[in-house]
């Protein structure tokens, strides 16, 4: 019996493209880009004030470390919005 040479194995894989060189900077940096943009200060709370919320039952409310508590709610989201309201007040 006759067998043929097995046949030489195909890709279907695109042609290589060359890659790009990236292009040279004509002149040089003096300094960093971020030393010329105004420091932000950190976002969050005031110092002090860390509030979350805690379930009571059926009921949620929102408490801060600073003493503050909020009403008892039946939706969480509200109580959330409390929380947020408090930190965000002066």
């Amino acid at each position: 019996m006759h067998e043929d040479s097995p046949a030489a194995a195909r890709t279907t894989a695109a042609p290589r493209t060359p890659a790009r060189a990236a292009p040279a900077l004509t002149e040089p940096l003096s300094a960093p880009p971020s030393a010329s943009l105004p420091e932000a200060p950190p976002p969050g709370p005031p110092a002090g004030h860390s509030a979350t919320t805690i379930e009571r039952g059926s009921f949620c409310l929102a408490r801060c470390s600073c003493g503050w508590s909020g009403p008892a709610r039946r939706s969480r989201d509200r109580a959330r919005t409390d929380a947020a309201d408090h930190l965000a007040a002066p």
